[in-house]
């Protein structure tokens, strides 16, 4: 009689028992069925070929010499998860069904069986393997998407945040330069309004200097209205110097020697306090296109507020580099930082924390900065000292 294939022919059945007949009718007839058929004669052997070939279905006899079916059953299911197991048992206690159950057989038969009981079983636990193995496919599946979700969140999370802090950035510097186009705008027009009026107070306070009947103590507060007047003087200077409607006289820059001249100047200053100079520059930086003296300006506004902070000695550290798309600079030094409360407003114009302070300096260095198609920020972590960085794009050669 033609045997009706399963719809499972072409699994690995591994048939393991000691009596040779119960293992040659029972492959003869899994065979008919279409299953690749497998043969162990104890639990050692059927560890090995399991081992070996994976196969989908153990018939696991529960009395066997060498290791017996229960010990056999607990390390196929311990390490091979995949391959189920179907016991064939000559005790019918409940007792014995439920231990077998226990330890992670997926059915057993009580010997003598019936063909017909023998491939019911065994596509009965296909079916059930089957299902089980696709739910946890369909599991690691949804793992690893939740998986990829997941990380696709937090890399979106963070893009957020980086455009969100770009936003915020671009937002203040915009207001930044707002406040500097309407403070140019402003000093532009005043400067000639009070200089007339602030050059006829010095020259009455000249007049009154060389009067002989004035007095020592009259001199002395004339002279000091004569300094006011050149203080006044100097601020509006620096006014007009944030003004962005002069029309500047571009050249090519060496930022190495802009640096080099600056440092220079400060020599002096710095060797009376001590100052430790540390310099990272590239010789080979590109020249820019800008104003000379407005550049000496960034340098001489940052190094002068460096030295301020280190009154009584500290490593000032100046570093010039650059990539294939942009040159960047930074000033550091290691004096008291600045407070958390005024990083944003360090570069707005008249904000200063020092007691004869203009609160021009950055603001004119952001100016310059901005000019040149830049930017320039400030980093300090309590405590540890600040560095300013700025990064200027590279022009083309065409344009230098």
């Amino acid at each position: 009689m033609h045997e009706k294939k399963s719809r499972f022919s072409g699994e690995r059945i591994l048939i393991v028992d000691d009596e040779e007949v119960i293992v040659e009718l029972a492959g003869l007839l899994l065979k008919k069925r279409g299953f690749e058929v497998l043969f162990a004669n104890n639990g050692e052997q059927c560890l090995q070929v399991v081992a070996e070939y994976q196969p989908a279905l153990v018939l696991l006899d529960y009395m066997m010499p060498i290791m017996n079916g229960l010990d056999t059953l607990k390390k196929i299911r311990r390490h091979y998860p995949d391959t189920y197991v179907v016991m064939f048992t000559g005790k019918g206690s409940e007792e014995v069904a439920v231990e077998l159950m226990r330890a992670g057989a997926a059915d057993y038969l009580r010997k003598p069986f019936a063909s017909g009981s023998l491939f019911e079983r065994i596509d009965a636990v296909l079916s059930v393997r089957q299902v089980e193995i696709e739910n946890r496919d369909l599991l690691r599946e949804r793992e690893y998407l939740q998986d990829e979700i997941k990380q696709w969140n937090l890399k979106l999370e963070k893009r957020v945040r980086e455009k969100s802090f770009e936003l915020e950035q671009a937002h203040k510097e915009i207001i930044q330069s707002e406040k500097l186009a309407a403070l140019g705008h402003i000093s532009a027009g005043m400067v000639h309004e009070i200089r007339n009026p602030l050059n006829s107070i010095n020259l009455f306070a000249q007049i009154l200097l060389s009067a002989e009947e004035l007095g020592v103590e009259n001199q002395t507060y004339v002279s000091k209205i004569t300094q006011e007047v050149e203080r006044i003087d100097g601020i509006l200077v620096q006014m007009l110097a944030s003004s962005p409607v002069a029309k500047k006289q571009l050249k090519k820059v060496s930022l190495v020697e802009t640096i080099d001249k600056v440092l220079n100047d400060y020599q002096t200053r710095i060797e009376k306090q001590q100052i430790s100079l540390q310099l990272n520059i590239d010789k080979k930086v590109p020249l820019i296109r800008a104003e000379v003296l407005e550049v000496e300006k960034i340098f001489t506004n940052l190094i002068s507020n460096a030295l301020f902070e280190m009154a009584s000695g500290g490593t000032l550290t100046i570093s010039l580099q650059s990539d294939a798309e942009k040159i960047i600079i930074s000033v550091t030094d290691t004096g008291s930082g600045v407070p958390i409360e005024n990083i944003s407003r360090i570069f707005d114009p008249f904000f200063t924390t020092k007691e004869k302070g203009t609160g021009f300096g950055l603001s004119v260095a952001l100016q310059v900065v901005k000019s040149c198609g830049g930017k320039i920020y400030v980093d300090s972590p309590p405590g540890s000292g600040a560095s300013f960085y700025i990064e200027l794009p590279l022009l083309p050669d065409s344009v230098l």
